[in-house]
This record gives structure tokens, sequence and C-alpha cells, in this order.
């Protein structure tokens, strides 16, 4: 697959890393974008999806692993991590997080290529919009802001995973233990009683009457779904 038009995205915290990657991507066709902390990345992504990833684990403040985490909230692009030796359980950890590859330090510039085209022949679908937005509810799946009629609304982390969790499959029904499985891990898929209590908690902060919702909809035991508009 030529590399013309590709955009990547490198987020590396060393400056002399950067810049040996840029020219070498650069004089290989690839479109480069640059990021030396996981929030500017993670910005930088959420403004143009690019059509890949080159992440180093190693990042000052959100770690590389926090941001892949974050990026695979919404980001379907190829992400390629670039580890250390001695990084084993990270590297694992990376894999199992949704990356593609790695590639260790030090590396050579054609097998990076050769992995960054593996990737992009290989790639999912198209990212889906990072902000999902229903009716006057609005969620920015970069950000992680939530808007209900341009006001925020303050989630906790659960809550936030939970509703980010059903708009993106708004309209479908998702049974309790894909919710559970999704939200709370494979060990919690039974403990229904949690999605009980965490729906009717965001139902009093998105619903005009929560006893009636308008979103937040019941499937009488089989789950939940979020009503699409």
């Amino acid at each position: 697959m030529s590399p013309a038009g590709h955009l990547v995205l490198l987020i590396e915290d060393e400056p002399p890393i950067r810049r040996f990657l840029r020219a070498s991507l650069t004089a290989e066709g690839y479109r480069v974008e640059e990021a030396s902390s996981g929030e500017e990345g993670l910005k930088l992504a959420a403004g143009r999806p690019p059509d890949l990833v080159i992440l180093d684990l190693g990042l000052p403040g959100a770690d590389g692993q926090e941001v892949l985490r974050r990026l695979r909230e919404w980001l379907a692009a190829p992400v390629i991590v670039l580890s250390a030796r001695d990084q084993e359980k990270q590297k694992v950890e990376a894999l199992d997080g949704g990356a593609d590859d790695y590639v260790t330090k030090p590396f050579g510039v054609a097998e990076l290529l050769a992995r960054m085209r593996t990737a992009l022949r290989h790639a999912r679908p198209a990212a889906p919009d990072p902000v999902l937005t229903v009716g006057d509810l609005r969620v920015d799946l970069a950000a992680r802001r939530v808007t209900r009629a341009g006001t925020e609304v303050h989630l906790t982390p659960l809550e936030y995973k939970l509703l980010a969790t059903l708009m993106r499959h708004a309209g479908k029904v998702l049974t309790h233990r894909f919710l559970l499985k999704e939200v709370w891990g494979p060990g919690d898929a039974h403990e229904t009683h949690y999605l009980r209590v965490f729906v009717a908690g965001l139902r009093r902060k998105l619903e005009d009457d929560p006893a009636r919702p308008r979103y937040l909809l019941t499937e009488q035991g089989v789950g939940y779904r979020f009503a699409a508009e």
C-alpha cells in the first residue's frame, strides 16, 4: 500500500527521535504530525484523526498506556508502540490494550516502515466521529466531556464509561452481561445491581423526568438501550 496521503501521528517526548522519525517518514511520502506529550497527542488525534499512530510508552504526564486506552475509546486507526528492551510486561499490556504492533528501541527505519505498511493493510474501518450527539446530549470522547443542552454534566468515571458505551451503540439493545464486561470487566459480568445503581444515577443527571426516561431505556429482563433519534 502506498504511503501517499496517509497521516501519521507521532507521540514521542524525545526531540531527537521525533526529528529522526519525521525525516524518515516524510521521505517515504507520509504526512506527519508530532506531539511531545500524551495530552497533546490526544488533542491532535481528535482534531485530525490520523491513519496511524506511533506511540512511545514512556511519556511524561499521561503515560503511553493511558493514552492508548483513551485513544481506543474512539479511534480505530492502527497504533504501533515504541518500547525499551526491558519493557516486556508493558509491551504485552499495550497489545492487550489495543495496540496493533510494537517496535523495540533502538530500532531500524526499515523495520518500522515494514510494520507500518502491514498495520495499514490490516487497518480497521474508518474511525467514528469522536463526538457523539443524540438529541440535546453531546459526548466528546476525546475530551471526555458530556454536555446537555450546552451545559456540562459532571459524571463519575464509571458513569461516563457506561454512557459512552450506550451511546456508541445507540438504538441497539445491550445486554446486562455485555455492559458489565465492557464497563466493569469480565470479573463482574454477573453483578447486575451495579447497572441498576449507575443507570439510575445517569437518569437523574441526564433525563428531564428520570421516572419516564427519554434516552436511557430499560429492556426488561435483557438490558438497556440508548434511544437513537
